[in-house]
């Protein structure tokens, strides 16, 4: 689920809801069996029933986003209906479509007989590899795939696999430079033995190749097909970008008064939590991390801070708005909405999204895309072509903004303080 509501709470709280109200209904008519055995069970479920829409209801009402009931108190919101958005499309060009062909061509390689490796080729190998003599950790792999060229290993070592065909054994020697990432390594000279078990090459594109994997039947048509789905994909960048843009408005013309304490404790040590997550994978204590990246203590809890106030603020603008357009979570929009998000993270249904990213989360990420979506509906929408369309924040929504980054090359802290940033830190968690 890789690319940030209420109505999953509400799912959680209907289902623990309704678990406890059976309970207790089953236990009452048993003893209402005993004293009249005319009860029919029928009957008894009707009543269960009622009973459990009720608990739905009462469930689906006790969710809020935020602790506070009077929200003017806190915030003033900015107009909301009527906004003035532009709708921008970016058209694909037929250069763009290639670039996607080149790719979906890379990413299925066929495997080749009789061939020596080139540049570029996908090779699985089983390789060992020996300092002085002795294994070490991670220099043995089976069944190990590799670019040729790309192999993240070291230069000589790709350089070495150049030219050997599929069963070939050899040796190939390698100097891992004084700079190298693995510090077990760096500066020593290691021997690899390498066999070849298969190789894999980027196909042509051929009116065969189109006809065998795809749909289409030549490389024009194909192409065509191509560019379509780039287009429809533009589109719903669009609309994303469309939602990001009404939210956004919202926002700037929104002014906060006060924050509520209770939901800055919350939003800060939940997100103490994760980033501790974080650092609990970088195997380091907090105190060591934070002087890894150069930040204090005291600038670290500033972050924490200015994220909770930007998250809080985005909440109660969210709350706001639901309360006064009494938007449902039960109607065709709210479950669209819904679809969308699970859609979006390729996830199995609601549940799971709540199971990895958390219930908060969920809620809160539904939440604003409800509120975005009747921003938008209520807006007079101006359609253009050209420029770029940016993908809205929602899109990050299920990765929390944790101020360890677990990408290698990236790992400073960053709290996103913006709150055109934090209408995703929702999915985001």
């Amino acid at each position: 689920m890789k690319k940030k509501t209420v109505a999953a709470m509400l799912t959680i709280c209907m289902v623990l809801g309704m678990t406890a109200c059976a309970g207790g209904k089953k236990e009452e008519k048993t003893s209402e069996k005993t004293e009249n055995t005319a009860e029919t069970p029928e009957k008894e479920k009707e009543e269960d029933s009622t009973g459990t829409e009720e608990t739905k209801k009462k469930a689906k009402e006790s969710v809020r986003l935020v602790s506070v009931e009077d929200i003017s108190k806190y915030v003033t919101v900015g107009e909301y209906k009527g906004l003035k958005l532009d709708k921008v499309v970016s058209p694909v060009s037929d250069n763009e479509a290639d670039v996607e062909i080149e790719f979906r061509l890379q990413e299925n390689p066929e495997e080749v007989q009789g061939a020596s490796v080139e540049t570029g080729d996908q090779v699985r190998i089983n390789f060992t590899g020996t300092i002085d003599g002795k294994s070490f950790e991670g220099g043995s792999e089976q069944d190990f795939d590799l670019i040729v060229g790309q192999s993240g290993i070291t230069e000589e070592f790709d350089q070495g696999v150049l030219g050997m065909k599929k069963g070939e054994t050899k040796e190939i020697s390698v100097n891992f430079p004084e700079e190298y990432y693995d510090s077990e390594v760096a500066g020593k000279s290691a021997v690899y033995e390498v066999t070849v078990q298969k190789i894999s090459r980027t196909p042509e594109l051929t009116d065969e190749w189109v006809a065998a994997n795809t749909e289409s039947k030549t490389v024009a048509e194909y192409r065509e097909a191509v560019k379509k789905e780039l287009q429809a994909d533009a589109e719903e960048m669009a609309g994303y970008a469309l939602q990001t843009q009404a939210w956004n408005q919202v926002l700037e013309t929104s002014e906060i008064k006060e924050y509520p304490e209770e939901d800055i404790k919350a939003a800060v040590e939940a997100y103490k939590a994760l980033n501790q997550e974080y650092v609990d994978q970088a195997q380091m204590d907090m105190s060591e991390f934070l002087r890894s990246q150069g930040i204090t203590e005291e600038e670290y809890e500033e972050e924490c801070r200015q994220y909770a106030e930007a998250k809080v603020e985005q909440n109660l603008i969210v709350q706001y708005i639901m309360d006064q357009e009494d938007l449902s979570f039960e109607d065709e929009t709210a479950e669209e909405v819904q679809k969308e998000l699970i859609q979006q993270y390729g996830a199995a249904d609601i549940e799971e999204l709540v199971e990895y990213y958390g219930q908060t989360a969920v809620n809160e990420s539904l939440a604003l895309l409800r509120v975005e979506k009747f921003i938008v509906d209520n807006a007079e929408i101006n359609e253009k072509t050209g420029g770029s369309a940016e993908p809205a924040e929602n899109e990050d929504a299920l990765e929390e903004d944790g101020m360890y980054d677990t990408d290698e090359d990236s790992s400073n802290p960053q709290a996103e303080t913006e709150g055109a940033e934090t209408e995703a830190d929702v999915v985001e968690g």
